[in-house]
């Protein structure tokens, strides 16, 4: 009995590991079969168990600010198909979108867009720094990746400082996405 425990938990690291060299690599990981994208879990960091997500995400993990100030979060979801040659597009605009929902009546400037890719499938992601009308400010990084014909997949990380210490993990995270 107890080898076929440790044969499970054997198992289960292996199906669960980051097998690179990333910061996050060897952390547990989120399996979004909906989204079809699998993303590495911080330190400190709790999932969100399907607990008050709004419908067009099916997955998130989340961690408080130090002292109580900032915070973050990343949402996973899938969406309708998307075109490799309006993903630049279309993800620009889902991120000026995210902003506008997030911080309301605020102002987003670009800092990066770029074409990447998410296990070989074509991604894009769009980096904005964000400022709402009371002062508010955070990053947000959103990636869209070509699923398949019919569906696409997201991952968006909101982080609400501006600070590069406090965006490092959300980086992170969309860094260790992975698809199907």
């Amino acid at each position: 009995m107890l080898i076929l425990v440790v044969l499970a938990v054997a198992a289960q690291w292996w199906l669960t590991r980051d097998d690179d060299s990333s910061p996050l690599a060897g952390r547990p990981r989120v399996t979004d079969a909906a989204a079809g994208l699998s993303y590495a879990v911080p330190e400190g960091w709790k999932r969100n168990d399907d607990k008050d997500l709004i419908k067009a995400f099916t997955s998130s993990i989340a961690t408080e600010g130090h002292d109580d100030h900032g915070g973050a979060v990343v949402l996973a979801g899938r969406g309708r198909p998307v075109e490799e040659s309006v993903l630049r597009q279309r993800t620009e605009a889902a991120a000026r979108s995210n902003a506008e929902f997030f911080y309301p009546d605020g102002r987003s400037t670009v800092e990066e867009s770029r074409a990447t890719t998410v296990s070989g499938r074509p991604a894009y992601t769009v980096v904005l720094s964000v400022r709402d009308d009371s002062g508010r400010a955070g990053r947000m990084r959103l990636t869209i990746v070509v699923e398949s014909s019919d569906q696409s997949a997201f991952l968006l990380g909101i982080t609400q400082s501006p600070e590069p210490t406090d965006t490092r993990e959300v980086d992170a995270v969309l860094a260790s996405v992975r698809g199907r």
